[in-house]
């Protein structure tokens, strides 16, 4: 890929691998089905092919729940295009034929079931060639694959153990859960277990070329592949397991509370341990850029804001509304003194503080007439028993010790409506104490029983205090960022893209700027959130460092949000078309998303599902099963989008085709430079 067409401003389209649909297919899409998708996207005058991880997540269908940071998903794999398929007995040719009928006609796919089959084919190709597959691996192609990929000996011993053990987490694994690497190198020598071993280091040489030469055909069409690099790992993952040293397990990294998300998001990955991570000047991560360069010409960062300062919370809660910023300068026990806070007053701000009378309005309130007042009284006395301690003679209770978070409050056993009481004051303190005489504010402390008790002079003391010791985090996240991200940007020729939402620091743009990192700006949530009427940045002051979106894979549709979520009288005085129909059409798609094209950024790129809505031929009953995700959701629904036909039917579209044409003949509109 020449380096002046990065340096272009290109439209780019963006789909899940599996959502590819071709003739070829097995219910899911493939990396071999990249080729057909780039050649579409070529005749579209599209120039970037964005798509989602494609690391081996196992059963777990979120591609960013990976196993591995290097390893790829066997559910992508294309099982015909494997060297020993041509001499394969015709029964397992008759199971794969078999398999594509049962599964193509899905219009969500899978993940589950497809992995399963294939898993399943693809034991049965190994076992009837591993005589010359363990030859290959002592001496041939396999063995120098091997050697230049040494990171998938542990992978592949990870492998079989988690397989081994019915797919549970390593962390409820009998044996080896804390593994040396002396002890991974002895079992990937063990003679009795190599045909295992091999089993996965076959498959991931088999994806590698796979998606080596998809990435090549991608780019021999003039198109830049761009890939997706979560920041995090999955705590049950490969990399945890064999490298505790490299992250803090203790803690689990999330995002603060929202108004999507009140409680905050508690992702479950544990956060990096950036010291033990510099001894050896960051050879994991270089490691990962590695392997991504042999695919990508460009990159996005996943939540790049977590390279500045992440939020991390206790593994004893489940929700993240009692995080914090990791790094982030405390309030030491020293300041709040000089504030003239003693011990008790620090304790009233620390731990919540329960009046009696709370807990049985809080109980009548949830339980209302359904329960009679003997039931209530029940109810308040287990939580009296189980759950709190009193504070001297005084109608006011604290948690007990033994307490540490919303886990050990639903070990309790208690009646649901009190559980969700309890959680709520849990949360209701000024500052949480993470050790000893260090103290952070808690999100919402500004409506917290503490401070709203404190004096207007004491609130205005305490706000000053912490605005300094938000601007000196302010400085170690400037300095982290740039840090870390400059080893990323050194480390490598691809270009990172950053996926910068959420709450930004003030050193963020800055910094992504200085890197030339481009920066992301959805359409619908880049506005002036302080202005009044929160109106809507104008397309010609978006940086030309940045990628325009009008959608992800977790939001909505441009159609399912312009029907359902927007104000559509402000967007369309927005874009200066106020007779916007209110049904979405083909019509209103081609003026929303060619207004978008107008923006500034150097890359301007489209959910696959909105491009389609240029046409009437793509659009489903319901907007809503066009989604990828739903955020805060768990099923079987979620990152399992399929193209509603395939691509061998989509390219005979002429009206589909043309209309996508015209947008890259939109100029940008004249900006601030």
């Amino acid at each position: 890929m020449s380096k002046p067409l990065m340096n272009k401003r290109l439209i780019g389209a963006a789909i899940p691998v599996g959502s590819l649909r071709s003739k070829n297919g097995m219910g899911v899409g493939e990396f071999a089905d990249l080729v057909q998708f780039a050649l579409l996207c070529k005749k579209m005058r599209i120039r970037i092919i964005q798509i989602l991880p494609v690391n081996d997540t196992g059963y777990e269908s979120s591609p960013y729940s990976s196993l591995t940071a290097f390893g790829l998903h066997p559910l992508y794999l294309r099982i015909e295009d494997l060297d020993e398929f041509k001499d394969t007995a015709d029964p397992i040719k008759k199971r794969l034929k078999d398999a594509r009928n049962k599964f193509d006609t899905a219009v969500r796919f899978s993940h589950y079931n497809i992995l399963k089959e294939k898993l399943e084919i693809c034991r049965e190709i190994f076992n009837a060639n591993k005589v010359s597959i363990i030859k290959s691996a002592d001496s041939g192609q396999l063995s120098a694959w091997i050697k230049d990929n040494s990171w998938v000996k542990e992978y592949a011993v990870y492998r079989r153990l988690k397989e081994a053990n019915e797919e549970k987490s390593w962390k409820d694994w009998k044996e080896y859960k804390n593994a040396a690497s002396s002890d991974i190198d002895k079992l990937w020598k063990d003679k009795s277990l190599q045909e295992e071993h091999l089993f996965w280091t076959w498959l991931q040489q088999a994806l590698d070329i796979q998606f080596g030469n998809a990435a090549k055909a991608v780019a021999a069409a003039g198109i830049i592949l761009k890939g997706d690099l979560p920041i995090l790992m999955n705590e049950d993952s490969c990399d945890v397991w064999a490298h505790p040293e490299l992250f803090i397990q203790e803690l689990s990294a999330g995002a603060p509370p929202d108004m999507y998300s009140p409680a905050g998001q508690n992702w479950g990955f544990p956060i990096y341990n950036w010291e033990a991570q510099e001894k050896d000047n960051f050879a994991w991560w270089k490691l990962r850029l590695k392997v991504a360069e042999k695919y990508y010409k460009a990159y996005r960062i996943d939540h790049v804001l977590g390279f500045f300062r992440i939020w991390a919370s206790s593994r004893n809660d489940y929700s993240s509304a009692l995080g914090r910023f990791v790094p982030y300068t405390p309030v030491k026990g020293g300041d709040l003194k000089r504030l003239g806070f003693d011990k008790d007053r620090v304790r009233w701000l620390t731990r919540p503080h329960i009046p009696t009378g709370e807990i049985w309005d809080a109980l009548k309130r949830n339980w209302g007439s359904t329960y009679k007042e003997e039931e209530i009284a029940e109810a308040a006395e287990k939580i009296f028993t189980k759950a709190l301690d009193r504070v001297n003679n005084e109608e006011l209770w604290l948690y007990k010790k033994k307490i540490k978070g919303e886990k050990d409050i639903d070990a309790l056993g208690l009646h649901p409506a009190s559980c969700d009481f309890l959680y709520y004051k849990w949360h209701d303190r000024t500052f949480l104490k993470y050790e000893k005489g260090c103290y952070i504010p808690v999100w919402y402390f500004r409506e917290s029983t503490g401070y709203k008790s404190l004096s207007y002079e004491e609130k205005n003391n305490l706000e000053a205090l912490l605005e300094k010791r938000r601007l000196r985090s302010e400085k170690i996240w400037a300095e982290q960022g740039k840090k870390l991200l400059s080893v990323l940007v050194e480390s490598t020729s691809m270009l990172a893209c950053a996926e910068d939402l959420g709450a930004v620091p003030a050193c963020v743009p800055k910094i992504l700027s200085r890197l030339k990192i481009l920066g992301l700006r959805v359409v619908r949530w880049h506005r002036d959130w302080g202005g009044d009427g929160q109106p809507y940045v104008p397309f010609e002051d978006y940086p030309s460092l940045s990628v325009c979106t009008p959608a992800v894979h977790d939001s909505s549709t441009v159609r399912e949000w312009w029907e359902i979520e927007a104000d559509q009288q402000q967007f369309a005085g927005f874009i200066g078309v106020p007779s916007l129909p209110k049904k979405y059409n083909p019509g209103t798609a081609k003026i929303i998303l060619s207004k978008a094209v107008s923006a500034r950024s150097r890359f301007r790129v489209f959910q696959i599902q909105d491009l389609l809505h240029l046409s009437n031929n793509w659009y489903a009953k319901d907007p809503a099963q066009e989604r990828v995700n739903v955020p805060g959701t768990t099923n079987d629904f979620n990152w399992t989008y399929r193209l509603p036909a395939t691509m061998e039917e989509i390219i005979k579209d002429k009206e589909l085709i043309s209309s996508i044409r015209e947008l890259s003949k939109i100029r940008p509109r004249k900006g601030k430079g």
